[in-house]
């Protein structure tokens, strides 16, 4: 078999369009082994039934010490330790931990919370539609695609809407660490001290004087026995606020270029607006938000896809690949939002599923139907080549999306 080079893992050249090393490691090496710059050992998952598999199985844990003897456990990047009292949240534990933590968090995440939020998602939309107006071409990311979900998660949480700049630095941040650039664990260390200082003041407040948000809900529940202690409360705000708009960022503005890069489908769903929650589905798959699950180890040796992953190395689930698998989905490089049967791990799978899956489909759906209702000319104000990828291997998405209408 011919050796296939590609660019560095998560590199900006890779992040351009990593599809096709995907493809190439799905018909080679679909549970490949690679090395980090430190020599730790590194495997990706990339077939839609291993990930499937991986996700399922409980000795591929998220806690490493579950999986590593301390010494090893101590050779782990030293960035790692900014990010340990903000590791106490559901997607970083596991069972029992892992199904105590959920349960608390679900509690107050209730589905009223995503019904109530549908109004006043829509008038969001259309606020900042109507600023858009104002002019005939901007940046989608910029006027849209941030404003829209950072905006709903501050409502939820309860917190101001003019420190929503301060979480986009943070959350930038933090969603773009990548093994295979050590240097980026060291240097979130600052930006989490002061993310942990800021909510720590907030608890202290909504504990002083508690209103009808998710904040106060989630202080309540730490008084009622089984509770969140003060870091499971910060972690939970750490999770809620990054997972709570990075991915619907990505949602509108991954799916808005796909969209207009496939005037077929566009043209479809302009003549029938019925199919936006089919549509927002096969963007979900097409080019999704998330990449990459957070980090897995293996607890003990795993045998997956042909190879066998040894006890306490780390493995990453590429949910990029799964969901472009041929053996799942047909003519899988199409787009098509009539697609029937469209089982994407868009939200991963199993116990760590994305809690918020529904709030995000939910705002995917009212900005890019609202905007495609109400900009019959939108289109790219550059060629799809010139635009630029975020790093980082955890989420897909754009840096900016110059748009005209």
């Amino acid at each position: 078999m011919s050796h296939t080079t590609h660019p560095p893992l998560f590199s900006a050249a890779f992040k351009t369009d990593p599809y096709p090393t995907y493809a190439h490691f799905r018909d080679t090496q679909p549970v490949r082994r690679e090395t980090l710059p430190d020599g730790r050992p590194l495997w990706l998952v990339t077939r839609y039934d291993d990930v499937i598999a991986a996700f399922k199985d409980p000795r591929l844990v998220k806690n490493p010490a579950s999986a590593m003897p301390p010494e090893a456990l101590s050779q782990l990047p030293r960035g790692r330790e900014a990010f340990r009292v903000l590791s106490h949240h559901m997607l970083s534990s596991d069972p029992p931990d892992h199904t105590r933590l959920r349960r608390l968090v679900s509690r107050a995440f209730t589905p009223r919370y995503v019904e109530q939020m549908r109004p006043r998602v829509q008038a969001i939309a259309d606020d900042l539609i109507d600023r858009m107006a104002e002019g005939n071409q901007g940046d989608l990311i910029e006027q849209l695609a941030f404003p829209l979900p950072i905006t709903v998660i501050s409502d939820m949480l309860g917190v101001p809407h003019e420190d929503r700049e301060r979480f986009r630095t943070w959350s930038n941040i933090i969603v773009s660490v990548n093994p295979f650039e050590p240097q980026t664990f060291q240097s979130t260390a600052d930006d989490l001290v002061a993310f942990t200082q800021y909510f720590r003041d907030l608890i202290a407040e909504k504990r002083a004087r508690p209103t009808d948000d998710l904040t106060s809900e989630l202080i309540h529940a730490t008084d009622e026995g089984d509770a969140l202690n003060e870091d499971e409360l910060l972690s939970m705000m750490f999770l809620l606020l990054v997972a709570g708009h990075e991915t619907t960022v990505n949602l509108i503005g991954n799916g808005t270029l796909a969209l207009l890069t496939h005037p077929d489908q566009l043209a479809h769903l302009r003549a029938d607006p019925t199919l936006i929650e089919s549509a927002v589905e096969e963007l979900l798959r097409y080019d999704g938000p998330v990449e990459t699950s957070t980090m897995r180890w293996a607890a003990e040796d795993v045998q997956l896809g042909g190879a066998t992953i040894p006890r306490g190395e780390a493995v990453l689930v590429v949910i990029a690949s799964a969901d472009r698998d041929p053996e799942r989905f047909k003519r899988p490089e199409d787009l098509d939002i009539t697609r029937a049967m469209n089982r994407h791990v868009a939200f991963g799978h199993g116990i760590h599923y994305c809690l918020g899956a529904p709030l995000a489909r939910l705002e995917g759906q009212v900005a890019i139907g609202t905007l495609l209702q109400r900009f019959p000319d939108l289109r790219l104000d550059v060629r799809p080549e010139e635009l630029q990828w975020r790093p980082g291997m955890l989420i897909r998405g754009l840096w900016h999306l110059p748009v005209r209408w």
